[in-house]
Parts: structure tokens; sequence; C-alpha cells
């Protein structure tokens, strides 16, 4: 069975310099990926104060829906799920998956490391019709040793809820621009990140030469800034899948859309 995976941080909907709103041109974007599968971070799950500013903005562009973004992003063709993370007096945002398979369960584990920084796991499980396949949406913090911690709740989060090998994909920003988490997951959970397989067959998801007589070092794909990518702070790790293809979205338009640049990897499931 062939899977259409993307992963995307969507900067809660807004352009990353003046905060207008860029939910429309999201939807569109998201749309074009042709993805079975979508894992956001940062949706915006209620914003009174942009709904009260631009829900009946004259221009389209400026549109801020009635619907959570995860329901609107999600329309007829895909079903959803959200993880509120940040709740605030005005609103919430938090991760969600998006999935034109039945969502058969999810839950949202709370993996904040201080007071300041709200952070969550959001596990997905999903009725293909080769089997059940686990989805972990991730959005790691700005600390490396909050991400450590982070990182260990995930492998326990995993091992626990698919502890027999099931079918795994988890993806999101992981905010390792040092990529030294991708070794843990890979020993611990038997995950690849998509780029391991590809390496130098993408001009942005690249394997570090080693030095001589050491073999390379397998590298992520630059996602951030979208403009010009060059730190690695997006990932798609999976276990029990084929990686066919995988490619990240760059450039000017997506760069207008939010900070981060999107990645969409073709899978077989194994």
């Amino acid at each position: 069975m062939k899977i259409r995976v993307a992963t995307y941080n969507i900067h809660k909907g807004v352009s990353s310099l003046r905060s207008t709103p860029r939910v429309l041109a999201l939807k569109k974007a998201i749309a074009e990926f042709h993805a079975d599968i979508v894992f956001l971070q940062e949706v915006q799950g209620r914003h009174d104060r942009h709904h009260a500013r631009y829900g009946q903005h004259k221009r389209e562009t400026r549109i801020w829906p009635e619907a959570a973004q995860y329901e609107y992003f999600a329309g007829e063709s895909h079903h959803s799920a959200y993880g509120m993370n940040a709740v605030y007096d005005h609103g919430h945002h938090g991760n969600a998956l998006l999935s034109c398979f039945p969502i058969e369960n999810s839950h949202n584990h709370d993996v904040s490391d201080h007071a300041y920084e709200q952070r969550g796991i959001l596990h997905c499980v999903l009725e293909t019709p080769a089997g059940k396949v686990h989805c972990y949406v991730v959005h790691l913090g700005l600390f490396e040793g909050g991400r450590g911690r982070q990182t260990e709740q995930l492998i326990e989060a995993v091992n626990k809820s698919a502890p027999n090998g099931e079918p795994v994909l988890i993806a999101g920003d992981f905010n390792d621009w040092r990529n030294t988490l991708s070794e843990r997951l890979r020993n611990a959970l038997g995950v690849v990140e998509v780029f391991d397989e590809l390496g130098p067959k993408s001009a942005l998801g690249d394997m570090v030469r080693g030095w001589a007589g050491r073999q390379p070092r397998l590298a992520p794909a630059r996602t951030f800034p979208a403009a010009l990518p060059w730190f690695r702070l997006d990932r798609i790790y999976v276990r029990g899948f084929k990686v066919d293809n995988a490619q990240v979205m760059a450039g000017p338009i997506w760069a207008k859309l939010s900070d981060h640049a999107p990645i969409v990897a073709e899978l077989q499931l194994a």
C-alpha cells in the first residue's frame, strides 16, 4: 500500500513577518500536497482576536474561518484530530493530524518541559486497508536539554502504544538543528528518517561527508527558514515503510505562507 505523507509547521496560519492571515492560501497549499496524511504544527484551534478582526474581512485572502483551522483544512476529504498545547485568554494552538483514513482514536501527551513553553505529542491510530498505522505529531522545545527529555517521553509513548513493531510514522518540528536526536530514535524505536535512505538524491536532504575511512553522517533535510532553508528542523521518521521519495517544498512562494518549509514523502507499507 502506498501512502503520501506531509509535515508542515504553519506558524498559526499567519505570515511570519506581519502576522497577516494566510489560512486560505494554506488550505490550497495543503491540498497541493495530495497527501493521505498531513502532520501539522502550530495549528490555531481558536483565536478570538483574529476572528474579530478578519472573520468578516472583505478581502478573501485575509479570511479567518469560523471553524478551527484543522477542521477547515480537513474539509470533506480528510478526517482530523487536534492536540491542544498552548492555552491563553483569547484562544489556543497545538498539533493536528489530517487523514484520509479513519482515525480510530487519538490522545495528546503533554510533554511541556517548563511553564513558559507548552508542547505536546499527538498520537493517532489510523485504520488503513492494510491495518493500523500509528501516527505521532511532534513539536519539541527550543532548548536542547528539554528536547532530550521530550524525546525520551516520545520513545516511551511509542513503546507503550505500538510495542510490537507496528507501522509507525513520527513527524513534525523537532527543533533539532544539530541533529542530536536521530540516532537515539533509530536505536530506541527502529525508525529511519525519510532522507536517511535517499541521502544525496535530494539537494536539501543531503548526507554530510565523513572523515576519510568513515561512513557519511546521515542528515535530515534543511527546512528553515522557508525562503532559503539552512537549519534541519523538520523530520519524518518511519517504521515498517519503504521510502520511495521525499522532497522539501521551499522557495519564495512557500516563504509567504510560513517560516518553515513543508516536507512531502511517498512511502510504501513494507
